[in-house]
């Protein structure tokens, strides 16, 4: 028989080695804050009000700018507050649920990227049959999906890490709840909790890239087989926002999970992991922004239309 000690509370130390970096890493991520909800909930407000954005494309991407707020909101605001707090505590039932949220929306996105891939796929290669293919009916549905396998993924990894004896260790390495964080503090057998997450990772990360892949392949055949320099443009400048988007992403994401352990060092992996839960959702809407010229048409129009109502 063990005697477990009942864990309450978590205490999340991670860049604590770095005292006075903690009013810069403050400042910095409620800037990035401020920026992703004005820069996300404009993409968003746009969408809805400019009748000409009412596409499967811009369906998907307000979908993927509502999930980057709803997941750094459940991140950013409590690691604010570690970063000015000195006790640097989270409650137990905090910190499943900030796992169970960042977990469930960062699965989501993985699959809402490679839904707008497919989406990407057929305007390209399907441009005729595009309108028929993508009815409404199919897309609601591809994005509904993308939320349940998400959010499925989450709640069941999630229940499988918070009933694990903790033997009493609290203490983790790392600025959010995170799961391999949170698993490193357990006492008992993880083997069902590895197996069910190598399944996951093959299942939200390595297929959904994959296909991603796969349709851009397509995509870079149809686009190399127009005629006119001026038409290659215009369709490769359809995709290069999301191509930009999965590239941050992924890219971000592999390097902080499959680099050499050589090279593994705990300030590069809570660096890359702000870069990865702020700086990406952060640029999301300034790529779509930039690199759209449907957008900026449609946020000019709106924002010339409010300006002229408020001088009324």
């Amino acid at each position: 028989m063990r005697n477990y000690s009942a864990v309450t509370e978590f205490f999340l130390v991670g860049l604590s080695q770095y005292p006075e970096l903690q009013f810069c890493l403050f400042v910095l991520c409620l800037i990035m804050y401020m920026i992703i909800l004005l820069g996300n909930s404009l993409l968003i407000i746009i969408s809805i009000l400019d009748s000409r954005l009412h596409t499967p494309m811009y369906f998907f991407l307000g979908n993927l700018s509502f999930l980057d707020i709803c997941y750094t909101s459940s991140s950013i605001p409590p690691m604010l507050i570690i970063f000015r707090s000195g006790r640097k505590s989270i409650s137990f039932v905090g910190c499943a649920l900030q796992m169970v949220v960042s977990l469930g929306l960062g699965s989501t996105e993985c699959v809402l990227l490679a839904v707008m891939a497919y989406d990407r796929y057929v305007a390209i290669c399907n441009p005729l049959r595009y309108p028929i293919i993508m009815n409404r009916v199919l897309y609601v549905h591809m994005a509904a999906w993308s939320w349940i396998i998400g959010c499925l993924n989450s709640l069941v990894q999630t229940v499988l890490t918070v009933v694990l004896p903790f033997c009493g260790n609290n203490i983790i390495d790392h600025l959010t709840c995170e799961i391999l964080a949170l698993l490193k503090l357990t006492c008992s057998d993880i083997t069902v909790n590895v197996i069910v997450m190598t399944v996951a990772s093959v299942v939200l990360l390595v297929i959904p890239l994959l296909l991603i892949f796969i349709s851009y392949v397509f995509i870079l055949s149809s686009i190399l087989r127009i005629n006119s320099a001026e038409g290659r443009k215009k369709a490769f400048s359809t995709c290069s926002a999301h191509l930009t988007v999965v590239i941050l992403f992924y890219g971000s994401a592999l390097f902080m999970y499959m680099k050499p352990k050589s090279k593994d060092t705990k300030a590069s992996d809570e660096i890359i992991g702000l870069s990865y839960g702020v700086v990406t959702p952060m640029l999301n809407p300034i790529i779509y922004s930039l690199r759209n010229k449907e957008v900026k048409e449609a946020g000019k129009k709106v924002l010339s239309r409010h300006l002229h109502l408020w001088k009324m």
